[in-house]
């Protein structure tokens, strides 16, 4: 028993890990796209691609229709990684670097539990909060001494803020949802509910400024569509499902490092010292937050595990 206990939470590690490597290179193509094509059509576009990737894999794997409410749950998904994310890291990236997004988006492992903890109805000591706003200070005040912002924030900024309050939400209601429907069928049926919003835009954004490029854009688009938007979140939300959100969500705190080799080994985009201490204060603020997460209440969130854990192998198992 224990060692089938280890090989699972093992297979959560490396679903986990795998789909954080994949999310890492997200801002960088994000940046090297848009500055050939629209924002709003990398946005919604490379969701658009996705949900052919998606309804090609549910028809192929015959994937039950979600319940009434899982289709609920699944527009909250939809609106934080398929729209939210992709539009607002989009928008900010038309004028801000990789790198200096790479900073902001640190704090996205304390909102993702931030928002599991209000989710699950867990009550964490006041460390807790403690430790978080002590991350949202330290990148707010490298916002403010970093010399893209002179007393408030900018709206690249702004944009970027938002895209982390949404993807946390995403984040934390796709993995809870995937212990029902596995990880692959969760990111598969978010980019169809999102299908209405996603044509619509992709649309419009194609007749206001119709898409040309050249192969690096489109490359980095594709990688966008396939990687960030599909293929990675297979791995991230099984990951969840089988290793819960708060013990593999700690993964996540590897992606601004990443994301910060990769800018600068990809774009050239230089890193300056107050980049790299705040991303190190940021992580340590986050290490706090999600372990005092895990010791405050842990039959909480994992006994939701556990309770389900025959019917959410059973699914997960349907994807990578």
């Amino acid at each position: 028993m224990t060692d089938k206990s280890n090989a699972t939470v093992a297979g959560a590690i490396t679903a986990g890990a795998l789909g954080v490597l994949g999310f890492s290179l997200s801002l960088p193509a994000t940046r090297v796209a848009v500055q050939e094509l629209d924002p709003w059509f990398v946005a919604f576009g490379r969701a658009v691609g996705a949900a052919v990737l998606a309804a090609a894999y549910l028809w192929l794997t015959r994937a039950p229709r979600p319940t009434a409410a899982q289709w609920r749950r699944l527009t909250v998904v939809a609106a934080g990684v398929v729209a939210g994310f992709p539009l607002f890291t989009s928008l900010a990236l038309t004028s801000e670097t990789a790198s200096h997004g790479a900073v902001v988006v640190t704090l996205l492992p304390a909102t993702t539990a931030v928002l599991a903890v209000l989710r699950a109805g867990e009550r964490p000591p006041p460390a807790f909060w403690l430790a978080g706003g002590a991350g949202l200070l330290a990148v707010l005040t490298f916002l403010a001494v970093s010399g893209t912002v002179h007393g408030t924030l900018s709206t690249p900024d702004l944009y970027l803020l938002a895209a982390i309050a949404l993807c946390g939400l995403g984040y934390a209601e796709g993995g809870a949802l995937s212990r029902e429907l596995g990880g692959a069928r969760t990111i598969c049926w978010a980019l169809l509910v999102a299908l209405p919003v996603t044509v619509p835009l992709t649309l419009a954004a194609v007749g206001s400024r119709p898409p040309q490029a050249g192969p690096t854009a489109w490359a980095a688009f594709t990688y966008l569509t396939v990687i960030s938007m599909f293929l990675a979140f297979f791995a991230w939300y099984a990951g969840l499902a089988r290793g819960g959100i708060a013990r593999v969500g700690q993964i996540q705190l590897a992606q601004p490092i990443l994301t910060l080799f990769w800018s600068a080994l990809l774009l050239g985009e230089h890193l300056a010292p107050s980049a790299v201490v705040a991303a190190l204060a940021v992580l340590v603020c986050v290490v706090l937050t999600q372990r005092t997460r895990t010791q405050n209440r842990p039959g909480c969130a994992d006994t939701v595990v556990r309770r389900r854990r025959p019917n959410a192998d059973q699914h997960v198992g349907s994807g990578p």
